[in-house]
């Protein structure tokens, strides 16, 4: 009687410790409602999320968005841009564990190393040659080069960058499997805004060693 009670309450904490582990792992909370488009006039409510808009508020507009139609500012020092669409801007995406990005990359231009620590990203290549990598928890460098139509995934909370590899202005879409997928930059964590130097360092460094498979994240960032 005494081991089959151990023996239950042994499957019981290993039940509750499978079931923590998954709440840990996963993505964003499911939505309770069909709709939930973000309320817009109580942005100064701080939950998990955005309070909806009442039900009989709701219309069409609140599902599209014109965000992502046009080209993003390349004029700076990365000759890149990213414009996200994300709950806070796209109200239909509210509850939908969702984000959408549109990145633009000037010839010769770089998006720097980042990570979204709540999301897998999907990219897209419309138009151009982008070379696209991400960093394991291994410090291997995993690169590839994406024509006109490629597809390319960065694991959730994993470094990434990609850059222009052809000779023309290249667009990239993407989604993002969070409504709220937040963005780490190491441009501006590790050499903040003097760092010129560094940074430059770093872009040649992403462009001038070619294939990077395999190359240990030293190589590229340091110790």
């Amino acid at each position: 009687m005494a081991e089959s009670i151990k023996l239950s309450t042994v499957l019981a904490l290993l039940t509750c410790f499978l079931a923590s582990i998954r709440l840990c792992s996963a993505g964003d909370s499911d939505n309770l409602y069909d709709v939930c488009p973000t309320d817009m006039t109580h942005r100064k409510i701080f939950i998990n999320g955005f309070p909806c808009k009442d039900p009989l508020n709701v219309t069409a507009s609140d599902f599209k968005s014109s965000l992502l139609n046009e080209a993003g500012d390349t004029d700076n020092f990365y000759r890149s841009s990213m414009t996200f669409a994300t709950a806070a801007e796209f109200p239909g995406l509210n509850t939908l564990g969702l984000s959408a990005a549109r990145i633009d990359i000037e010839v010769d231009g770089t998006v720097m190393p980042h990570a979204h620590p709540r999301a897998t990203e999907m990219i897209f290549i419309r138009a151009g040659v982008v070379v696209a990598g991400f960093v394991d928890s291994n410090n291997q460098v995993f690169q590839t080069r994406l024509n006109e139509g490629g597809v390319f995934v960065f694991p959730k909370g994993l470094l990434h960058y990609c850059f222009n590899a052809g000779f023309e202005q290249a667009t990239v879409f993407s989604v993002l499997n969070s409504q709220n997928p937040g963005l780490a930059s190491i441009s501006g964590a590790m050499f903040g805004s003097n760092g010129a130097d560094a940074k430059v360092m770093l872009m040649e460094k992403l462009k001038s060693k070619g294939d990077l498979n395999g190359v240990s994240s030293v190589d590229l960032f340091g110790e």
